[in-house]
């Protein structure tokens, strides 16, 4: 299915793994989302597929989106190849599953949860620091809500909050917590329960589960999408922010 300079793709048993390749800290920049993009929609047009599960090398799953392409001349496009990941994943009635041992931070973080099932490692923690850069998660701010509740929603989007994974597995966002040393045999026991399934039958229950909330949360990710390019990056805040990060200093905030 091609070659990619970022990624890694296995197919077996009818479950796909992707490997985020871009180590220690898998930062996702322009290049490496498009071509999740490219590799998603060859793999999810496949209909024997029963799940696809995302993992990372490295130390982090992925610490987000590079702070480079939030400039004004890449942030359109940075939105469109990262939102476009989501809208890819929330169209399949393939279960996705997240693998995190590390951080998962940011848009990484956004990536991990919104996949359907969340696999930790003990190690593994996960935040969303976007406003601390002047910034927000638009995806977060979608999908948070119904996995979590309001309130924590609020918590981690708007303060920007880190919680390990314990914490996360304790308010709804990870499914399962395993010890680190034991975390990749955890998750091929996890995996080899649904190579027991019949791969169309688990494909339908999905769809049954999730019809009704995919449809809101791209809905919600369309309104919030035109929040962050037409209100968001016209503050001054977001440009230093972004700058102050890249500066390594404290931003001056402005409050506008």
């Amino acid at each position: 299915m091609g070659d990619y300079q970022f990624l890694e793709l296995n197919v077996a048993e009818g479950i796909a793994t992707v490997t985020l390749n871009r180590p220690p800290l898998n930062i996702l920049n322009i290049r490496m989302m498009a071509e999740l993009n490219t590799l998603l929609e060859a793999v999810l047009g496949d209909g024997d597929l029963a799940a696809i599960v995302l993992r990372a090398n490295g130390k982090a799953f992925s610490t987000g989106v590079d702070v480079s392409d939030h400039t004004a001349e890449k942030v359109g496009e940075m939105i469109g190849q990262f939102h476009g990941i989501f809208r890819k994943l929330a169209s399949t009635d393939s279960l996705t599953i997240a693998a995190v041992s590390g951080a998962a931070l940011g848009g990484g973080c956004e990536l991990a949860t919104f996949c359907d099932i969340v696999l930790a490692s003990d190690r593994a923690k996960f935040g969303q620091p976007e406003v601390q850069v002047g910034v927000l998660p638009p995806v977060a701010a979608c999908v948070f809500p119904p996995q979590i509740g309001l309130k924590k929603a609020i918590e981690l989007n708007a303060i920007g909050r880190t919680i390990d994974a314990h914490e996360a597995h304790r308010i709804g966002l990870v499914n399962q917590v395993y010890p680190t040393e034991e975390f990749d045999s955890s998750v091929e026991a996890y995996l080899a329960q649904i190579r027991k399934l019949s791969r169309p039958v688990v494909r339908m229950a999905k769809r049954a589960t999730t019809m009704v909330a995919r449809e809101q949360v791209l809905s919600h990710l369309e309104r919030v999408e035109r929040l962050y390019l037409d209100e968001l990056m016209k503050l001054s805040d977001s440009y230093e922010g972004l700058a102050a990060f890249m500066e390594k200093r404290p931003p001056k905030w402005q409050h506008k």
